[in-house]
């Protein structure tokens, strides 16, 4: 059999690298293959992605809508557990996204070093039962560590956390980065655009509309009823019942429960929330690019109430957050429900702050 030529054993090589730690070597060169030098043939000019906690019920649906964005030219998949087969699976998309795997805290560096953006959902799901606030003991640790991480490699990066309950990891994460003085308000964001796809859809349902015509804003937290959706401002304006009203809040207030019962203790929110997180990350994507006008509802370090974090519109840009807008004029029944928002999220918030500075 013939033997392969020098050639042919360096595009051997290169796509190995895809899928094998930095420190391989290519036959006849003295020098490693690095996986940041392993780019793919005719990949297109974009922006790098790490996706934190990449094969789990989350992550790994996120991981392929994010190797399908074409504004991503490097994705990066880190786990502690699973990550090569994930990475080997999503590699084989035909889109322009170069795709390399990392596993374990050894290669947490590796992953984040050179990221534009670092989206987190790692940590444990919800669990019949289970609110929020009982995941924060385990979810907590998890987002400390990544976050280490970041400050560490990419403190440029915009992160986009989605770890549970992100009303205190978002607090968390500020911690961590005020801690090595790499802090940027604008520059972290929670996601909690579930809240408003959910809300999008629920609305159309009541309505009769196509969900994508519909645009509900999703104000307070990312739990129960710090969820405040502002059933007055839809757009397109409409005319709901009290009943409506009461119903729609309700629902888009407890649909991740509603989710995590349907599964009768098989999972949680994940293929929703992976879409909602690839929205996000897309918005994150085009204002990085200098799109104009690219607003969406975000949790973040906020001064439109007396709260230090509050999700309320955003409008995104190259430095992360550009700008921050007030909630609108409310109705009686809205102002009611951030009295009650403002009255949980306190104690989330400052369970975040002192998990850190304890």
């Amino acid at each position: 059999m013939q033997q392969p030529t020098s050639g042919a054993n360096q595009r051997i090589a290169r796509i190995a690298a895809h899928l094998h730690p930095p420190t391989l070597q290519i036959e006849g060169e003295s020098s490693g293959l690095g996986r940041m030098d392993c780019r793919a043939k005719g990949g297109s000019p974009g922006f790098k992605v790490a996706v934190l906690g990449a094969a789990g019920g989350i992550g790994q649906p996120l991981a392929m809508l994010m190797k399908i964005n074409p504004l991503v030219s490097v994705l990066h998949l880190y786990d502690v557990v699973n990550t090569p087969g994930v990475t080997a699976d999503i590699s084989h998309m035909d889109t322009n996204a170069v795709v390399r795997g990392f596993l374990g805290q050894q290669q947490l560096e590796d992953a984040l070093t050179g990221m534009d953006i670092v989206i987190i959902p790692a940590g444990v799901p919800r669990k019949p039962g289970m609110t929020r606030d009982d995941l924060f003991n385990i979810n907590a640790g998890i987002v400390k560590t990544l976050c280490e991480g970041i400050a560490k490699c990419c403190p440029k990066a915009i992160v986009n956390l989605i770890s549970n309950p992100v009303n205190s990891t978002v607090p968390i994460a500020a911690e961590v980065f005020k801690k090595v003085g790499t802090y940027d308000p604008k520059r972290l964001l929670g996601v909690t655009m579930l809240d408003v796809v959910r809300a999008n859809t629920f609305v159309a349902e009541v309505l009769g509309l196509d969900p994508r015509e519909v645009d509900v804003p999703v104000v307070g937290g990312h739990a129960g009823v710090t969820i405040l959706p502002l059933l007055s401002q839809v757009k397109p304006s409409c005319s709901l019942t009290p009943t409506e009203i009461d119903y729609l809040t309700d629902r888009i207030q407890n649909g991740g429960t509603e989710v995590v019962e349907a599964k009768t203790g098989a999972g949680s929110a994940t293929l929703s929330m992976a879409y909602a997180a690839a929205k996000f990350a897309d918005a994150c994507l085009r204002g990085l690019r200098g799109d104009a006008g690219v607003i969406e509802c975000a949790y973040v370090a906020s001064t439109v109430t007396e709260l230090p974090f509050f999700a309320s519109k955003v409008r995104l840009g190259r430095a992360g957050i550009e700008e921050i807008y007030s909630l609108g004029p409310l109705n009686e029944y809205e102002r009611a429900g951030l009295e009650k928002a403002k009255k949980e999220l306190a104690g989330s918030i400052q369970k975040g702050v002192s998990f850190v500075r304890k």
